[in-house]
């Protein structure tokens, strides 16, 4: 089945088509006759596999063929979200499919000035794709109203519950109300999840793409066993190997995040990074140039993960590997987006092996180890064009020994 042969706005079809869209992906086939029926939809399913198109294209048309019966400034669907960079993205593809259409999409967070934000609320709002924390703030203020929303939709829920987000779920059905379209989407499942959405859906039609197996098939992902000392070595032939390449790295905190940026810089090879302790607009300024090309590298930590959705990814590289199982899947998700191929790579050290077994057990079967012998392993050692690599270990010695002095000297 084609897009064109749903029963779609003429207008909504065409921006479809001109955004490369021609036939729906899974679950956007499963996901976009029940949302257009009006029906309660809980959907489980990978990353990158397309669940946004899967429900902003029914509400679109929807929203946009009821407006001319619906005259008013009211918020018709609340979009919840847990990261600033998915609320971004996710207004981004509203506004790209609603082009033309008349519905008015807005992304809302913290971090910056809420004046402009009030303005755009005053002209009035179609849908609303929020963070909890500003959106809580501006309806205390009497600047929300969200008693006339017909849909509510929580993206990536998994990771709203992980961020602690539960209390703002709940909070928001107070201020909702009780008859309307619930939509469910989350990318892994667990008893806590699957509790949630039961107390928040109706009669839901369940909807799960390919449980059996939560990495992508479009991606090719494998392990290297690299020691922890050398992982900037491999990270820094890989780059100039694939000098073309998009490449994604994910790592376990911001402190790592920027001893890897100085490592890559020491080697003459330019990166970035995104990460908690960056303000919004230098973390919108970093996707943008990741985005475009400026940048070919991007160094993140995984609360960046699930804003990161950017077209051709070639690779992601797991140069720490995640301390939860499902961050590894949406990490690399994050590559192979939509038909696409893409490819990861994880380095594991000795100790993170037991983390790599929990992966796996997670996953449901092994990660293929990409086999280094001895002479490579040497060799991409040798050959760095970090000239500080003999004394790696002393490096690292003397940053702890400064920390270590300026907390004493902060007592």
């Amino acid at each position: 089945m084609k897009f064109e042969q749903y029963h779609l706005l003429p207008l909504i079809k065409e921006n479809l088509q001109l955004l490369g869209f021609k036939k729906p992906t899974d679950i956007q086939f499963r996901a976009i006759p029940p949302i257009m029926n009006g029906e309660d939809v809980l959907a489980i399913a990978q990353t990158g596999t397309g669940k946004t198109a899967a429900f902003a294209i029914p509400l679109i048309d929807y929203i946009a063929k009821n407006k001319k019966f619906v005259k008013n400034k009211y918020i018709k669907c609340l979009v919840m979200v847990p990261t600033r960079e998915l609320s971004i993205q996710i207004t981004d593809v509203f506004n790209k499919i609603g082009k033309g259409t008349g519905v008015r999409s807005m992304s809302l967070f913290g971090g910056v000035d809420q004046e402009p934000q009030m303005k755009q609320l005053a002209n009035g709002v179609d849908v609303l794709v929020s963070t909890p924390g500003r959106m809580f703030d501006l309806v205390s203020q009497g600047y929300i109203d969200l008693n006339h929303i017909s849909t509510l939709v929580l993206d990536e829920a998994d990771h709203m519950l992980d961020l602690g987000f539960i209390q703002d779920i709940k909070d928001v059905m107070r201020h909702i109300p009780n008859k309307r379209q619930t939509l469910f989407f989350s990318a892994t499942i667990n008893d806590k999840i699957r509790k949630l959405a039961y107390k928040i859906v109706k009669n839901a039609i369940r909807i799960q793409i390919s449980p059996d197996n939560p990495v992508n098939k479009n991606i090719e992902h494998a392990v290297s066993f690299i020691e922890m000392d050398d992982k900037r070595f491999f990270m820094e032939r890989m780059v100039n190997e694939n000098p073309e390449s998009k490449i994604l790295v994910f790592v376990r905190t911001k402190v790592r995040a920027e001893r890897v940026f100085k490592a890559l810089e020491r080697a003459g090879i330019q990166s970035a990074t995104i990460h908690g302790d960056k303000e919004q607009k230098d973390r919108l300024k970093v996707l943008n140039e990741f985005r475009s090309g400026a940048v070919n590298i991007l160094i993140a930590t995984d609360v960046s993960a699930r804003g990161i959705d950017i077209a051709d990814v070639d690779f992601v590289v797991n140069y720490d590997i995640p301390e939860q199982p499902e961050n590894y899947v949406h990490r690399v998700g994050r590559t192979g987006r939509g038909d696409k191929k893409g490819y990861a790579i994880s380095f594991c050290s000795k100790e993170e092996k037991p983390l790599l077994k929990a992966i796996e057990e997670y996953i449901g079967s092994s990660i293929d180890p990409l086999k280094i012998d001895k002479e490579l392993y040497t060799e991409t050692i040798s050959f760095t064009n970090d000239e500080t690599q003999n004394d790696w270990r002393g490096l690292l010695k003397d940053e702890e020994e400064g920390k270590s002095k300026k907390t004493k000297k902060g007592r």
